[in-house]
Formats: structure tokens, C-alpha cells, sequence
């Protein structure tokens, strides 16, 4: 009687064995030690990441309290297995990520608010399972923004998801308490 072979699981990466892969082109992220292909970004997508950092950036550096990355930034957001999650657009208080630290590859600690723009790709339960980790992980704040609709979903650790439509204004109150934007201007 043959017998068969069951071959060995792939090995798990860690967040910096993931870092160090030679880029290869591909947008990836690390999904419980296991890399994860996405589509690239569209056009929509970029510019209203590109809006929601500029408003954002805005308001933080007139205060000089943090930082705001974007251009899916590594965040990670589990260990053993390791996960990094390329979030569009995320704020580090200097409270938490201080001005004289710059990590290498990724962050220690977590951001404090994280917007995901949602893309037509983007499957709903692997959108909230992404939020529900980022809230896990330690974020105070997610915001997933979705260009179609026009509309920013609100979520934290202790209240049920608010959604704010395009005439509706966005506040942070967890995390600036006199951040104040409407939201239609992510959209234009």
C-alpha cells in the first residue's frame, strides 16, 4: 500500500520578515502571518485618500499633536500570528508614536483613528473584519468611507456604528475634540 505525502503547511511570517521581502510591485498585506494580494487602487479611491489626508494633516499640524500616514502604511494590528494592514490614511498622536521615534519597519503601537476608503472590490465582511481588528489592536477610532455612497461609517470600542451622509458633518471627538469637516468634502 502507497503512502501519501501531506505536505507542510506553508511557514508564517512575522511583520518584519514581512517588511524585508523585496518589493515585488504587488499591493500586499499580512493576514495572520499570511500575505494577502489586493487589487490596486482606483483613481477615486487615491483622490479620496488624498482628501482625507489633506484635511486631516491639516488640522494636526496647525497643532502640532502627530502625524498622519497614508499610502497604506504598514499598521500593525495582531501578533503570533503576526498581521500588518495597509491602512489608507491613519493618525499617531505624538502621545502614543512620539516626534522623535520613527519606526522601522513598522509601529509598536497602533494609530489612534484609521480611515479605510471603501473600494467596488471590497467584500463587506472582510471590510468589518479589518475594522474589527484595527479596533482590537487598539485604534480608538474607524472611519470607513465609501465614495459611491458618499457616506463615512463611524465605528469605536463602546457604540454602535454611526453613518454620516455627504451634507452630514464629521467630528472626532475621541480623538480632536474641535475637528470639524464636512463630509462631502472627502468626495470632491
Amino acid at each position: 500500500m502507497a503512502t501519501a505525502t501531506i505536505p507542510a503547511p506553508p511557514a508564517l511570517l512575522t511583520a518584519e520578515q514581512f517588511a524585508a521581502l523585496p518589493d515585488d510591485g504587488r499591493i500586499t498585506e499580512l493576514v495572520k502571518g499570511v500575505i494577502v494580494e489586493t487589487p490596486p487602487p482606483s483613481f477615486q479611491h487615491g483622490e479620496t485618500c488624498a482628501n482625507i489626508a489633506g484635511e486631516l494633516r491639516q488640522s494636526v499640524k496647525s497643532r502640532q499633536v502627530g502625524r498622519v500616514m497614508s499610502n497604506d502604511a504598514g499598521v500593525v494590528t495582531e501578533r503570533a500570528p503576526d498581521s500588518v494592514r495597509g491602512a489608507d490614511v491613519a493618525y499617531f498622536s505624538f502621545e502614543r508614536l512620539p516626534k522623535s521615534v520613527t519606526p522601522d519597519p513598522y509601529a509598536e503601537v497602533a494609530p489612534e483613528l484609521v480611515f479605510e476608503v471603501r473600494s467596488p472590490s471590497d467584500r463587506t465582511g472582510a471590510l468589518m473584519a479589518k475594522v474589527v481588528e484595527y479596533l482590537d489592536a487598539g485604534v480608538k477610532v474607524v472611519c470607513v468611507v465609501d465614495p459611491e455612497k458618499q457616506t463615512v461609517s463611524i465605528q469605536t470600542q463602546d457604540e454602535y456604528a454611526r453613518v454620516l451622509t455627504a451634507a452630514d458633518e464629521l467630528t472626532l471627538p475621541e480623538v480632536f475634540p474641535d475637528f470639524r469637516v464636512t463630509v462631502r468634502t472627502f468626495f470632491e
